[in-house]
């Protein structure tokens, strides 16, 4: 049985945002002054859209009412989904960020900057790119080789069809 307050409420409402076609990837209670805030991010492999949003919160709403998982007190439900730079700790994580640009903290010690070309169950194939005119080169990381992992936000990167064209 759970014993936080966050484990129960994962177990209370995943299985309402899996039936809404996404996953539930992070849930926090957190004290704003004397308010209570619970923050849900959903997320699913094709994003999800404001509609989706607003239907899964409207879901979740009703579920938390018709339970105690939050107690008596008043609090505000805030659903979203994932920031622009998110941390990857899953392997779905991963699949999603395919063709972004990603920041890895290694083990061993040092950054890397690089780009996800696939993912599969042992790793990830990597372009990392050329520096002053250099030629971008190929890599392979091993997840043992990960700490951390963040997608960095692009503003100049020109879209694939683009570049296509």
């Amino acid at each position: 049985m759970s014993t936080t307050q966050s484990e129960r409420l994962r177990e209370l409402l995943e299985p309402l945002v899996t039936s809404q076609g996404l996953d539930l990837e992070e849930i926090a209670v957190d004290s704003v002054g004397r308010k209570r805030v619970l923050r849900v991010v959903v997320d699913s492999d094709t994003g999800a859209d404001l509609d989706q949003i607003a239907d899964v919160s409207r879901a979740l709403s009703a579920k938390l009412d018709e339970s105690d998982a939050m107690g008596a007190g008043e609090y505000t439900l805030e659903v979203g989904t994932p920031g622009a730079e998110r941390l990857l700790k899953e392997h779905r994580h991963y699949v999603r960020a395919v063709d972004r640009l990603v920041k890895f903290q290694l083990t061993e010690g040092g950054e890397l900057v690089a780009r996800i070309l696939k993912v599969d169950d042992d790793g990830l194939d990597l372009e990392v790119p050329g520096v002053k005119g250099r030629k971008a080169t190929a890599r392979r990381l091993a997840f043992s080789e990960v700490d951390k992992a963040r997608v960095q936000v692009e503003f100049s990167r020109k879209d694939k069809n683009e570049e296509e064209a």
